[in-house]
């Protein structure tokens, strides 16, 4: 049997991609470093992924092991050295911390087996050549060598998995849509058999239309709905006020990617359509503060409010909206969030010209710098 690892046993890697590396018929191992998570899927026979919402069904995972790779890094290079297939979810963030471990793995690698096919299942455009990157550097001379017993594809994957009720073990409810699109060119022919995703040529166009829809809108729901007193996204969406607001936002981002791909404003307005009735899944009751956590990060240079609006913003486009979120996301004032705690520092500790340019990566000379800066001067008067 083909064996798939996946880093990151959360309620992604379970939920969404370890289910369909499971339909597909690997074997899958989890990696994670969570020593409880670790015991606990090793200690379940199978689990359930309950999808939540019209048309939704249980999907019975079975199968499967984890490996702790912080304590057994062996194991983990091991399970690596075998794999057909990798994949990961665990925040772009972390990919640094991954490639030492799929370095170990691929110097394990019978050089003369077919390359390893690697995929980063991440929230960000080009997560994979990242996570490529990171491999090369832990390689250090090696890296030639043991590039290519690999083989890195970028990703575009979509599902909304909520935080879970308590009592659920390892079990995961989801909501029924899901969206995983991978580049068929790094295969060369030689595809992974993974039925429930798709290949595409170029994934840019959908790479961009999922982060500039669903997460901005997801984001600017979760911003605006915590600003309006809301407690979870769907409540959030009752609001008029939020719904236009959020609405509007996305009606800019859509303008992007007219402009940028040439993708169809009437198939981008159904798309944006269905993004928003899956945020109002009653049956999904994910917290504006769970959505809205890493407000920094959110905010940076690439990331879904400051990369469309700055392509608008280059192309002539309006940017009102996209920046009304980004307001409401300078106001995120969470304790319980450290990037919220770190981002109500900045803008009490820096001047609104100095907060701009270190979060959000504008060059004072581009064209969004402007608008940014005086949302920034907006949340500092109102401290």
């Amino acid at each position: 049997m083909s064996v798939a690892v996946h880093f990151g046993a959360g309620n992604i890697g379970r939920g969404f991609v370890g289910l369909l590396l499971h339909e597909a018929g690997y074997e899958l191992v989890f990696s994670d470093v969570a020593s409880d998570l670790v015991d606990a899927i090793n200690a379940a026979p199978e689990y359930t992924v309950h999808e939540a919402g019209p048309g939704g069904v249980d999907h019975v995972v079975t199968g499967f092991r984890a490996v702790d790779s912080r304590t057994d890094p062996d194991a983990a290079a091991a399970a690596v050295a075998s794999a057909d297939v990798v994949t990961t979810a665990v925040g772009p963030t972390v990919l640094r911390f991954v490639a030492p471990t799929i370095v170990a793995g691929l110097r394990l690698r019978d050089a003369g087996r077919a390359p390893v096919q690697i995929m980063a299942c991440e929230n960000a455009i080009g997560a994979t050549d990242l996570l490529r990157a990171e491999v090369a550097a832990a390689a250090g001379e090696d890296a030639p060598e043991l590039l290519r017993r690999a083989v890195f594809a970028n990703t575009a994957v979509d599902r909304i998995v909520p935080a879970q009720a308590p009592g659920q073990g390892v079990d995961v409810t989801v909501e029924p849509y899901f969206e995983w699109a991978i580049e068929s060119g790094p295969f060369g022919g030689n595809l992974p058999h993974i039925p429930g995703a798709h290949f595409v040529a170029d994934l840019g166009p959908y790479i961009e239309r999922k982060l500039f829809t669903v997460n901005t809108g997801h984001a600017a729901t979760a911003y605006f709905g915590e600003r309006a007193g809301a407690t979870t996204i769907a409540e959030a969406l009752q609001d008029p006020a939020t719904a236009a607001a959020v609405e509007a936002a996305l009606q800019e981002t859509s303008s992007v990617l007219s402009a940028v791909h040439g993708l169809d404003p009437a198939e981008l307005a159904q798309y944006r359509a269905k993004i928003l009735d899956r945020f109002r899944n009653p049956l999904l009751p994910d917290t504006v503060r769970r959505v809205g956590r890493q407000p920094l990060r959110k905010l940076s240079r690439h990331e879904r409010f400051i990369g469309p609006a700055a392509e608008a913003a280059e192309r002539g486009l309006s940017t009102t909206a996209l920046v009304a979120a980004i307001g409401a996301a300078l106001a995120f004032d969470v304790p319980e969030d450290e990037e919220s705690v770190r981002l109500q520092e900045l803008l009490r500790t820096l001047d609104a010209d100095a907060f701009t340019a270190e979060v959000t990566g504008l060059g004072s000379e581009h064209p969004l710098f402007g608008a940014v800066r005086e949302a920034v001067a907006a949340r500092q008067a109102a401290l």
